[in-house]
């Protein structure tokens, strides 16, 4: 059992803050805002962008085919939370 004013190890500073304020919104029982869907979406880079960027999303854009024919680098599909 842990003493409340005894921090444990990396939940200290503005991480402990934001997890004391996460539990008091659930001990007054407010709603739970967490995503519940995701998204999968490609990301990579273009020669008009060269930091990685969104690209579309998978299944109207195929990253193997953006890949291969040059137009994009560093392609990688990736979970997005959806509200």
């Amino acid at each position: 059992m842990y003493r409340r004013d005894m921090a444990r190890g990396y939940l200290e500073g503005p991480a402990a803050e934001e997890a004391e304020r996460r539990l008091d919104e659930l001990r007054r029982g407010l709603k739970d805002e967490s995503p519940t869907e995701f998204e999968a979406v490609v990301y990579g880079c273009t020669a008009d962008e060269p930091e990685p960027h969104f690209l579309g999303v998978l299944g109207e854009v195929d990253p193997d085919e953006l890949f291969a024919s040059g137009d994009a680098w560093g392609v990688t599909v990736r979970r997005v939370a959806v509200r």
